[in-house]
């Protein structure tokens, strides 16, 4: 378990908590990603409504909108399946859908963004989305820092390393398993597949 310092500044403390959790998950965000995750931290931690949201009907409204109103919606979309993938991965199952469509969802929702922008946020959002898996690992891994660790079931991890490629799940899986050495059969390419490849 690793020591959180404390910091009085919420931006320096959501900042210290990310950095802590890449830590935990052995990846390391660009400067960019780091920056756009504390903001999306900060921007939904007092917001209990999302638990109410049907993201696939937020995302059909958005993709209908038109302007500011379309990249507002979309964004909000990606940036919501984010936080649930990786922070609420449980809430799948009570949803009857897999971590996998949280996933699927908010990646589709930041390309249609990098696709339609013509400016400078193109580009952040092209990122986002071929770095989704990573960012959910990372919320993944802010789960289990301090006393209260929430891990998930070894079945639904072993469902999350299969259908989304997620690495720290295959991590807290095998955790005799060093980073760089996990078996790439375990993986795949979840924008082409949710099948587990053999051996």
């Amino acid at each position: 378990m690793m020591t959180l310092t404390l910091h009085s500044n919420p931006t320096a403390q959501w900042h210290a908590l990310v950095n802590e959790a890449q830590v935990a998950a052995d990846c390391q965000l660009n400067k960019e990603l780091e920056s756009y995750l504390v903001f999306v931290l900060m921007r939904f931690v007092d917001r209990p409504e999302l638990a109410g949201r049907v993201f696939a009907l937020d995302f059909l409204r958005g993709t209908l909108a038109i302007g500011r109103v379309r990249q507002t919606r979309l964004r909000d979309v990606g940036d919501q399946c984010l936080l649930y993938s990786g922070l609420f991965p449980e809430q799948a199952e009570h949803r009857h859908v897999s971590v996998h469509y949280f996933v699927d969802l908010g990646r589709t929702a930041y390309q249609e963004l990098a696709a339609r922008l013509e400016h400078d946020n193109a580009e952040i959002f092209a990122q986002l989305a071929k770095g989704f898996v990573t960012l959910m690992d990372v919320l993944l891994a802010m789960r289990t820092l301090g006393e209260k660790t929430r891990r998930l079931a070894p079945l639904s991890m072993l469902e999350l390393a299969a259908s989304t490629g997620s690495r720290y799940a295959y991590k807290l899986l095998r955790p005799d398993v060093t980073d760089g050495q996990a078996d790439s059969n375990l993986f795949v390419d979840s924008s082409n597949s949710s099948r587990i490849k053999p051996h």
